[in-house]
C-alpha cells in the first residue's frame, strides 16, 4: 500500500472515531439541529378570525402561531392549550414548508399542556434527565411567526411552582430568549434531549424576552401526556389530605409544607399521616411550598406509591403511601 493511501486511510479512521465537536459552553450543535427536527409550527384556526402572527399588542383579530415538539410516536405532538385558545381547527407547519391538518386529542388547562395528532412522520425527541442549576440549555421554537429557531442559556431554577401561570406548575426557569411563538417549543439540554416544554415568559409592560422564560418539565409533559394519548384526559390521583403554607413560627424551625387536614381512610390516613405534619421532601425532593408538593403527587398516577419525608413533634419521619383515583 502506498504512502498516500496509508495516510488517507488514517485519516478517514480519525474523522470516523473524532467526537462530535462540542461548543465551550457544553452544547453539541449537531444534537440540537437534531433535536429540531421534532418541533413544529403550530397554527390553531379561530372563529372568524383570520390566521397569522402578532403580539399582543397588535391585531387581536389575528390568532397567533405556536410552536408543538413530536413527543410520541405516531404523530403525536405536545404544545400548551393557551396556544390553541379558542381553535375549531389546527394545522401544523413542517420545516419543509408543508402544512397538515392535526387533531386535537387532548386539552389539560391546569398545566397548560394540549396533545396533537398529525399524520406525518416526525421524529420523537428524546427524553432526558432533569436539568442542574447553571447547565446550557436550548429553547427551539416559532418566535413571532418567524419560523423555528434555537436560543441558548442556562438553567436558572428548577422546580418552580410559585410563577402564578397554571394551577399546577413545575417549570424549568432559564434565561434562553423566548419570545411569543415560542410557547409549546422544545427546551433541550446540549445534548439535544427533551427536558421541557416552553410554555410561559415572565415580561414587565411587553410582551418580549427579558430572560425570566419558563418551561414544563419533562416528567410532567409526559405526564400529561401519556393520559392524554391513551383517554383523551387526564384522570387525577388523590393523597387525601389538604396542606398549606407553614406558619411563620414554623418556618423558623424547618422548611416543607403543612399538613391542614386529612380525609379518613383515605390515602394520608391509611399512612398514619396527622394533620400538623409538616412534608418536607416526596420522593426525596424537597418541597417548600404547597404547589410543589400538589406537582409532585401530580406527577404520579393513582396506584403509585410516594415516599415522603417528614415532620412529627420535632422528629423526622420516612412514610409511604398509595395514592388513590380522585372522586
Amino acid at each position: 500500500m502506498s504512502a498516500r493511501l496509508l495516510i488517507a486511510s488514517a485519516l478517514a479512521a480519525a474523522l470516523v472515531s473524532a467526537p462530535r465537536a462540542v461548543t465551550a459552553d457544553g452544547i453539541d450543535p449537531a444534537a440540537v439541529a437534531e433535536a429540531a427536527r421534532s418541533v413544529v409550527v403550530v397554527l390553531p384556526s379561530w372563529q372568524g378570525v383570520r390566521p397569522g402572527f402578532a403580539p399582543k399588542s397588535a391585531d387581536g383579530r389575528i390568532a397567533p402561531e405556536g410552536s408543538g415538539v413530536a413527543v410520541l410516536p405516531g404523530g403525536y405532538i405536545a404544545t400548551n392549550d393557551h396556544v390553541l385558545g379558542d381553535a375549531v381547527s389546527v394545522r401544523v407547519r413542517l420545516a419543509d414548508g408543508r402544512t397538515v391538518a392535526a387533531e386535537i386529542v387532548g386539552r389539560h388547562k391546569a398545566t397548560d399542556i394540549a396533545l396533537l395528532q398529525a399524520a406525518i412522520g416526525l421524529p420523537v425527541a428524546e427524553p432526558g434527565p432533569g436539568p442542574n442549576l447553571a447547565e446550557p440549555v436550548c429553547a427551539i421554537g416559532n418566535p413571532f411567526g418567524r419560523g423555528i429557531s434555537v436560543s441558548c442559556g442556562v438553567v436558572s431554577a428548577t422546580g418552580r411552582a410559585n410563577a402564578g401561570f397554571n394551577e399546577i406548575e413545575d417549570f424549568i426557569q432559564t434565561d434562553a430568549a423566548v419570545n411569543p411563538g415560542g410557547s409549546g417549543g422544545a427546551l433541550v439540554d446540549g445534548k439535544g434531549r427533551l427536558v421541557g416544554l416552553v410554555s410561559a415568559i415572565f415580561a414587565q409592560g411587553g410582551d418580549a424576552n427579558i430572560g425570566v422564560n419558563f418551561a414544563a418539565s419533562q416528567p410532567l409533559v409526559a405526564r400529561v401526556v401519556r393520559d392524554l394519548a391513551a383517554h383523551g384526559k387526564v384522570t387525577e390521583a388523590t393523597a387525601g389530605m389538604e396542606t398549606g403554607a407553614l406558619s411563620a413560627l414554623q418556618q423558623e424551625r424547618t422548611g416543607g409544607v403543612a399538613v391542614v387536614e386529612v380525609t379518613q381512610n383515605g390515602p394520608a390516613f391509611t399512612a398514619g399521616i396527622d394533620a400538623g405534619d409538616v412534608i418536607m421532601k416526596v420522593d426525596g425532593r424537597p418541597v417548600t411550598s404547597p404547589g410543589q408538593l400538589r406537582a409532585a403527587l401530580f406527577r404520579k398516577q393513582a396506584g403509585e406509591a410516594v415516599s415522603l419525608t417528614l415532620r412529627r413533634g420535632g422528629e423526622d419521619r420516612q412514610i409511604t403511601l398509595t395514592l388513590q383515583p380522585r372522586p
